[in-house]
């Protein structure tokens, strides 16, 4: 599939964005999947002496894992899951294009904040719940219904980084659970 770059830099950022938001941990963020991979006790001690030139793509690419997996287990528990789209799951296609388009920035030799510099925004300070509550909020609102599979959008749009950004403004209000934003193919 044929996507923009500046299309997979935006999902992608986003995916790592949420993934980091959402682990667990000595630095406990907001607990959705139980991993501590990107805190500096963590994982990121035992990536830095295994991988000293990719280190920090190695602790968010694990945290996106974390993430997908966590995603996936509640996806398989609907009775349509192989319909439901959602931020760590797009398709076949588009899964795959992000997968090749991380590894090409993870090749490249730059660092996470610099090949995407999106990432700043909450990576270069200390967790806060505040200033991720804030930067959903500027992913804009979204119309979504509570569902058994989990908050269902109404109405998504066609873009996938437009896509991208209904997930995550459908994470508000934060709880205790990965909510599944999701829309139904």
């Amino acid at each position: 599939m044929n996507l923009p770059r500046a299309t997979l830099d935006h999902v992608l950022c986003t995916q790592l964005l949420v993934a980091w938001a959402g682990e667990s941990g000595e630095e406990r963020r907001l607990g959705w999947w139980n991993s501590d991979l990107t805190s500096e006790f963590g994982g990121e001690d035992l990536f830095q002496r295994l991988l000293p030139l990719t280190w920090r793509w190695a602790t968010l690419q694990g945290a996106r894992e974390a993430a997908r997996r966590v995603d996936a287990e509640q996806r398989a528990r609907s009775h349509d899951a192989d319909t439901l789209v959602t931020l760590f799951r797009f398709g076949f296609a588009v899964d795959e294009r992000l997968d090749e388009h991380l590894r090409d920035l993870k090749n490249s030799g730059a660092a996470p904040t610099e090949a995407l510099p999106g990432l700043k925004v909450l990576l270069d300070q200390p967790w806060d719940s505040s200033a991720f509550e804030r930067w959903v909020a500027t992913r804009g609102s979204v119309d979504a219904v509570a569902t058994p599979a989990g908050r269902r959008i109404k109405s998504p749009p066609t873009a996938i980084d437009h896509l991208a950004d209904r997930f995550v403004a459908a994470l508000l209000p934060l709880g205790p659970t990965w909510p599944l934003p999701h829309v139904v193919r």
